[in-house]
């Protein structure tokens, strides 16, 4: 059954709303409402276009009517999957619309007026009317009583009717089928036709056959073989039937050449360990090669280091002048083939007109805006949300003349790129790392580092991109102790011990070395990384170090036990900050690796005893390799409403940009 159904003005007016349970009546009147939630994380995020909301064991499901700007909400617990929801929707809207249009127009035109008027006046105006919806809607009650009433036992009588049918289905049907791969040769368990005996045991002869084929249990291994010796190997008690001889284990020793490398020749090597020179003092190392003087970031007049922003190619610019161009009706940005918006524009040029756009209007204007999205690598997924979301935002708003309705549609999608990709908590990692060092604490309580853990997938840049941070770290005067959780990729411990030792060269402000404020702590490879991350800690704690930065093994998004082992380290050790590092190469897996990443980490970790925890940011590397398409931001901040701290782009540790909101959005829509 259903727990709460509303009905509401987008302005935030309930106009009508009935909850089923107290539970649900208690929740309704809540701050964390599943409704609020809803507003607060899809509808106002611009994720509309979702068709299911879950949210603490709630599925929220909803529908808009754009020109009398209703929104209608249903929700219900989860488990329950009620399959007439939709119907029930679209048959208030169609209903409630019928019966009340009159009223809802006047009350809407009201609205509007309201607005116009302070907006025109000092002075607080109050509406001409006052708006009674109890009364107005006195018969609604009676009238949705019925129409729930009818889907719910129309939905019960499919349910028996299908146990009718599963109860009474031919068993001669379901046991005809023999196990086999092969399914050219065995009839199917869906036939309808009852398969007689001698069929059947022609089957398990040609399955038999098949088997003798493959060399019995040997499989596909067997396959090679001739027909005698595969049917004479899968004999029971054959002699054949041993087992091959597996090669002996263990690593044979490479050769280089002829001779085994000398001791000269594996230390030019070795870039492990500091390389001594004359005085025992480490060689002097090219410092050059670490940092780019032309990436290096900016001084604020507080003496705090920035890196920089990200700049999109000229192109960029022009196409920012093209959508101005096109907002302010310019006739040139539309009628120029050659600008950077032309063929986005041209879609847009398919309505005309002084009209109220309908689904029939917007259908092709959506499928090229999806197609363009997608050119950009935006997820395919995440593009026709999207395009859902802006066509139900303007299904029903009448607009009027061409250059009119070109900007309309052009600003909605600027408008929704805009929503979803502006973040929605801080993404200033410093003022966090300052706050918590600079917050008091119990006297008999010792202060903990800031910790923030690095995940992702394999080969993506964890440890590069870690480094850059690290430097960002030092150059603001903080300790940083970077620890080794990766267990498992041989020579990890050994590619963190080389930039530990870059970084340790590297001055603050050019001026002196940065030694003693990175230290690396590792405990080898095959231990427990949770314990490991736990132990460095509590190191940096004893030792004063301001952050810990804790890099982890690699592990694809369908790994179980390599996710529950990332939520085990979460939940021991609960660090401040938990970013995401990904590709900006990857296009629909993004939405695959950030959904399952963030799904696993907070199921594992709750069920691991720990405070449910999720991804808190994005690192997106190799930003610098996909010039305009930049849609992996897109995708990555509309699958965990969270914010890209910052973008790897080059080899050097200044290689680190921030990204501006307008700048991506402009690039997006870019042709």
């Amino acid at each position: 059954m259903l727990d709460h159904c509303s009905i509401s003005h987008k302005g935030g007016v309930i106009l009508w709303s009935r909850s089923f349970t107290p539970a649900a009546s208690h929740a309704a009147a809540s701050a964390a409402s599943p409704v609020n939630s809803l507003i607060r994380d899809a509808l106002i995020d611009g994720r509309n276009s979702d068709e299911t909301y879950e949210k603490d064991g709630y599925a929220v499901k909803w529908s808009f009517v754009n020109d009398l700007e209703l929104i209608f909400v249903v929700a219900y617990q989860r488990i329950l999957q009620l399959t007439y929801v939709d119907e029930l929707l679209a048959a208030l809207k169609t209903l409630f619309v019928k019966l009340f249009e009159p009223f809802l127009a006047s009350f809407v035109a009201s609205l509007h007026a309201v607005s116009t008027a302070k907006l025109s006046s000092s002075s607080p105006i109050q509406p001409a009317a006052t708006w009674n919806f109890a009364q107005a809607f006195a018969d609604w009650d009676a009238i949705f009583d019925k129409l729930l009433r009818g889907l719910e036992d129309k939905a019960a009588q499919v349910r028996q009717d299908r146990r009718g049918r599963a109860t009474h289905a031919p068993r001669a049907v379901i046991e005809s089928s023999p196990p086999s791969d092969d399914f050219s040769t065995v009839p199917s368990q869906s036939s309808s036709v009852a398969v007689d005996a001698e069929q059947i045991a022609r089957n398990v002869q040609a399955l038999k056959n098949r088997l003798r084929g493959r060399g019995g249990r040997g499989g596909k291994r067997g396959a090679g073989r001739s027909d005698a010796d595969s049917g004479r190997d899968s004999l029971p008690g054959s002699d054949s039937e041993t087992p091959t001889k597996r090669k002996p284990k263990g690593k044979v020793q490479r050769k280089w050449g002829d001779e085994a490398p000398s001791e000269s020749d594996m230390a030019s090597l070795d870039f492990s360990y500091e390389k001594v020179g004359a005085g025992g003092q480490p060689a002097a190392a090219d410092l050059s090669a670490l940092v780019d003087a032309g990436s290096l970031g900016t001084r604020t007049q507080d003496g705090l280091y920035e890196v920089k922003d990200w700049e999109f190619a000229s192109a960029s610019a022009k196409a920012d002048d093209a959508l101005a161009q096109v907002l302010r009706g310019s006739p040139a940005a539309t009628s120029s083939s050659g600008s950077s918006l032309g063929a986005l524009g041209s879609l847009f040029a398919r309505l005309t007109g002084s009209k109220v756009l309908t689904e029939d209007d917007l259908r092709p204007v959506l499928e090229g805006m999806k197609q363009h999205l997608m050119k950009k690598n935006v997820a395919k997924e995440i593009s026709e949300k999207v395009c859902e979301s802006v066509g139900e935002g303007l299904v029903g708003k009448k607009v009027g003349g061409f250059q009119t309705t070109n900007a309309a549609v052009r600003l909605a999608l600027s408008n929704a790129l805009t929503r979803i990709l502006t973040p929605k908590t801080s993404t200033d990692l410093l003022l966090s790392i300052r706050t918590k060092l600079s917050s008091p604490l119990p006297s008999s309580q010792q202060r903990l580092p800031y910790s923030i853990t690095f995940v992702g997938v394999n080969g993506v840049g964890k440890s590069t991109n870690l480094s850059k941070v690290c430097f960002w770290l030092i150059q603001n005067g903080l300790r940083v102790l970077i620890a080794a959780c990766d267990t498992f990729r041989s020579g990890a411990v050994e590619q963190l011990r080389v930039h530990v030792r870059n970084l340790s060269m590297l001055g603050i402000n050019g001026a002196t070395d940065s030694k003693g404020r990175v230290e690396l702590y590792e405990r080898g490879y095959g231990k427990d990384a949770a314990g490991i991350a736990k132990e460095a800690i509590a190191y940096g704690r004893d030792n004063d170090f301001d952050v810990v930065l804790i890099d982890t093994a690699g592990r694809m998004q369908d790994n179980e036990p390599l996710m529950r082992a990332l939520a085990k380290l979460v939940a021991v050790n609960t660090p401040d900050k938990i970013i995401f590092v990904g590709e900006a190469l990857v296009g629909n897996e993004a939405v695959d690796q950030l959904t399952k990443f963030d799904r696993a980490l907070r199921d594992f970790s709750a069920s691991s005893g720990g405070k449910e925890r999720g991804i808190d940011g994005m690192l997106v590397t190799k930003w610098d390799t996909v010039d305009d398409k930049v849609g992996a931001a897109l995708s990555m901040t509309y699958v965990t409403g969270q914010p890209i701290i910052f973008v790897g782009c080059g080899q050097t540790y200044t290689d680190l940009r921030q990204l501006r909101v307008a700048n991506v959005v402009q690039a997006i829509l870019g042709d």
